[in-house]
């Protein structure tokens, strides 16, 4: 039993099919910091303060192929250490090299360095759906369609708003409704500020698809959210895309893939290619005319 100057932190076993829920979960029940690890077994950790109480783990059962595998306590001078474990530097798409903050190696020859802090939950990179989107900016990038205006939807710590940016797109505002992707957003650009000297990578606030600081039409739409999400938001992003823009989403399980695209369809966004990694695929779709 933990005491009341120890942090704990939950290893777990869990599926990524139900990651997004889990997540979710695990906050509500007092985590302050959830992430899954980058390489095998790909444990997902979920840190606990000193003091608090943690949930009762028969309540994982209700998720279906997870398991608490260990809890472990460790004092003020471990967490550092704790913190820093199972996440190391991600070579991500042809171009970008995803380093934590800590992580002083030099970078790889012909990559650019994006530098995250693994404490915040979602919006490192070390999550399939984030790693996609990039791939396919890297490919909108060669075909030189990542034109102005741009809109992140979801954005979260705006790592793929800052991954257009370093990919030559400029007019990039980011957004999400999380009232902490605000600050997450401002500490993100200034964890990056050796790549990005002076200049602002993109505009950002806290809000929804309807505030009125949104003013399309946009050339390009970023939503890395979930598929429910998605669809809610597609007759939204319809009306602000321009004919012909882009729309790179994910946050979709490949065994609904099917679904994705019919929503898109239905919308008026021609898919045009799919990507997978493990369990999560990410879309490429352009507005039609």
């Amino acid at each position: 039993m933990p005491n009341q100057d120890e942090h704990v932190r939950w290893i777990l076993e869990a599926p990524h099919a139900i990651e997004e829920e889990l997540t979710d979960w695990l906050m509500e029940q007092g985590a302050t910091a959830i992430y899954r690890e980058a390489d095998p077994p790909y444990a997902c950790l979920a840190y606990f303060q000193p003091g608090s109480v943690q949930p009762d783990p028969s309540g994982l059962s209700r998720f279906q192929g997870v398991q608490l595998v260990r809890a472990e306590a460790f004092s003020d001078e471990d967490w550092l250490a704790k913190s820093r474990e199972g996440f190391g530097p991600i070579k991500v798409g042809r171009s970008f090299y995803i380093r934590p903050l800590w992580d002083e190696a030099p970078v790889p020859e012909s990559r650019r360095a994006v530098v995250v802090n693994p404490g915040i939950a979602f919006g490192t990179g070390g999550h399939e759906t984030t790693r996609l989107c990039m791939g396919l900016l890297e490919q909108l990038a060669e075909s030189g369609r990542l034109r102005a205006p741009i809109l992140d939807i979801g954005a979260g710590t705006g790592i793929l708003a800052l991954s257009a940016w370093m990919l030559g797109a400029r007019g990039i505002t980011a957004f999400d409704i999380d009232a902490d992707c605000g600050p997450a957003m401002e500490d993100f650009i200034e964890l990056n500020r050796a790549s990005l000297g002076d200049a602002r990578p993109f505009e950002h606030f806290v809000g929804t698809l309807d505030d009125a600081r949104i003013q399309g039409p946009y050339q390009g739409l970023l939503a890395n959210i979930l598929l429910e999400t998605i669809q809610e938001l597609l007759p939204r992003m319809a009306e602000i895309a321009a004919p012909g823009a882009w729309l790179v989403t994910s946050g979709i399980l490949a065994e609904r893939q099917d679904e994705a695209l019919v929503s898109l369809t239905i919308h008026g966004f021609r898919p045009v290619k799919v990507e997978q990694e493990g369990a999560w695929i990410a879309i490429l779709a352009e507005r039609e005319n």
